[in-house]
């Protein structure tokens, strides 16, 4: 029988929150010199491009400083929609929607996240912009960047990704690429210290390929100070360039980053275990080879039992049941894929934010319930 996890208490992790603080002051790590509160946003006359451009096409691209800065944020947000409405931080602003990819959270969360900050959205299909064939990166680029504010685009390559941030005059966020999908990892991120109140320290096993999903979580570890372990069959390893950055952060916050084979010995003890498709988009032809080689690393009731007594468990959806999960498992007490699903939105939103305008901090009222902790 499975059972539910403890819920933490909404004092855990202050440690955390007290470092975020400290990093966000002037001249202590801080990319960008104006800093105000997160009310102080709410005046539309705060929110412009003069602040700077800023693309999102991985994680590496953010600092830790900059990480916690969204987690927060987002959390802020957040408690804004639950007391009844959104401010409208980015009125009039406009957001452009570039997917050569079908997307259900990613492209209904940015939409919806856009208009509640008060801004609009345009979505471009595969069909209309026909990127790489119609019309090129470098041209897409130029030309939406006269017509909006920021652009999200979801593409099969990331090479192709950064010609189009290389030649846009506004932000351009990565909602999907071959080989990071760094909004995802963000909002689990922010579910994970939601649901445990810290994320130093934590041990997450993630088990399956080594993806653009394992990239993201293994750089989002490394700047966030936690124990991540991918157990992945050979052959299917994240990429040793995103382990060598992410071993990099860790110099600096303490985070632990393993490759291993075994599930086993990367779920042993785990406080969160996450999976994916064993098969992602693009990769169809190779699905029934995938599904003979990825077998033993399905995450099932017997796996989860080396874990935590309290793990929680993810996927960042949409998941292939019976495969890379079991029912038992993804519908179980354990399992916060919901959370994660419902938090994208949040997490959209506080990029949208950071991207278009000076970001804002956490409002007052939250950094001295903290330091009252």
């Amino acid at each position: 029988m499975l059972s539910r996890p403890k819920a933490v208490s909404k004092h855990a992790g202050m440690e955390e929150h007290r470092r975020w603080r400290l990093s966000t002051r002037v001249g202590v790590g801080q990319p960008h010199p104006s800093i105000r509160c997160f009310a102080a946003t709410q005046d539309a006359s705060l929110v412009g491009r003069e602040v700077g451009m800023r693309h999102l096409l991985s994680l590496i691209d953010l600092s830790a400083d900059e990480v916690w800065h969204l987690l927060h944020l987002a959390g802020e947000l957040k408690e804004e929609w639950k007391a009844g409405g959104d401010p409208p931080l980015l009125a009039g602003r406009s957001l452009a929607l570039l997917f050569q990819r079908p997307s259900l959270r990613t492209r209904v969360s940015f939409d919806v996240a856009m208009g509640s900050l008060g801004g609009r959205t345009v979505y471009l299909s595969p069909a209309e912009v026909q990127l790489g064939q119609r019309e090129s990166a470098k041209d897409v680029g130029r030309v939406l960047s006269r017509y909006v504010d920021a652009l999200v685009a979801r593409l099969r390559d990331h090479g192709e990704l950064e010609e189009l941030a290389a030649s846009a005059s506004v932000p351009v966020i990565n909602g999907l690429s071959n080989y990071a999908h760094p909004c995802e990892i963000l909002g689990d991120l922010f579910t994970i210290y939601e649901r445990r109140g810290r994320l130093l320290g934590l041990k997450l096993a993630y088990v399956g390929d080594g993806n653009n999903i394992a990239h993201s979580l293994i750089l989002g570890a490394g700047r966030v100070g936690m124990e991540i372990r991918v157990a992945a069959p050979e052959g299917f390893e994240p990429h040793a360039e995103i382990v060598r950055q992410a071993q990099e952060s860790a110099k600096e916050t303490g985070a632990t980053i393993t490759v291993v084979r075994d599930p086993r010995e990367a779920v042993r003890g785990a406080e969160i275990i996450y999976t994916d498709v064993w098969a992602s988009m693009g990769q169809e032809g190779e699905r029934a080879a995938r599904l003979r080689t990825f077998q033993p690393y399905q995450v099932n009731k017997e796996l989860v039992a080396l874990a935590d007594p309290e793990v929680l468990v993810m996927h960042c959806l949409p998941a292939h049941r019976g495969e890379e999960i079991t029912d038992e498992v993804l519908d179980g007490p354990f399992s916060i894929v919901q959370d994660q699903a419902e938090n994208k939105l949040h997490m959209h939103k506080a990029i949208l934010v950071w991207a278009m305008s000076d970001g804002g901090l956490p409002s007052a009222r939250g950094t001295e319930e903290a330091d009252e902790a």
